[in-house]
């Protein structure tokens, strides 16, 4: 479908904090490759939170985005936050990548909690148009619209507080591995 003229796939835009990636987000980006005919799903990590939450660096969250879902068919993890730099907001990415890549038909990729928090969105609306959502149900959101949940109740901020906690125990049930020895290595989180 890339010959000249014509729309190119389906583009997944999979942006937040990845502060850090877990296993919800692996397992997202799976449901994504089995239910829809994708061309390529960007991992994009935010460059810097617009409602200022703190944040392991930009390179230590795209390192953990690499090797938590690096691995998988189609999946790019990118950078293009940082290349714009200054504050993230998912429009402006998004505008950005559409005039960059005028045959792709992006998508944005959200979990359904996303639903109860699109009002703060910068331009939620915009972003509707020009990459109408993809909603994965998630366990224990409740929201209109949300759709049947297919991932689990986990958090990063629930992550973190067991890294803090230095309880490696039970991030092993709910980080990817490399991802785990990455946080330890680094003692991301610690503090």
């Amino acid at each position: 479908m890339t010959s000249e003229g014509r729309e190119e796939a389906l583009t997944c835009f999979y942006g937040g904090s990845f502060n850090p990636p877990h296993l919800s987000h692996v397992l997202a980006l799976s449901v994504v490759h089995a239910r829809f005919d994708v061309a390529r799903v960007l991992v994009v990590p935010t460059y810097q939170h617009p409602f200022a939450k703190e944040l392991a660096s930009f390179d230590d969250r795209v390192r953990m985005c690499e090797l938590a879902v690096g691995w998988l068919p189609r999946v790019e993890v990118s950078r293009v936050e940082a290349e714009l730099g200054g504050e993230s907001r998912t429009l402006r990415t998004l505008e950005h990548l559409a005039a960059a890549h005028p045959r792709w038909r992006l998508r944005l990729l959200i979990g359904a909690d996303i639903l109860l928090e699109s009002s703060k969105w910068y331009g939620f609306d915009r972003i509707e148009k020009l990459a109408p959502p993809l909603v994965l149900g998630r366990a224990g959101v409740v929201a209109p619209g949300a759709p049947t949940p297919v991932l689990p109740d986990i958090s990063s901020t629930h992550v973190r507080a067991l890294a803090r906690a230095r309880d490696w125990t039970a991030l092993e049930e709910i980080l990817p591995r490399d991802v785990l020895a990455y946080v330890r290595e680094r003692g991301l989180y610690a503090a």
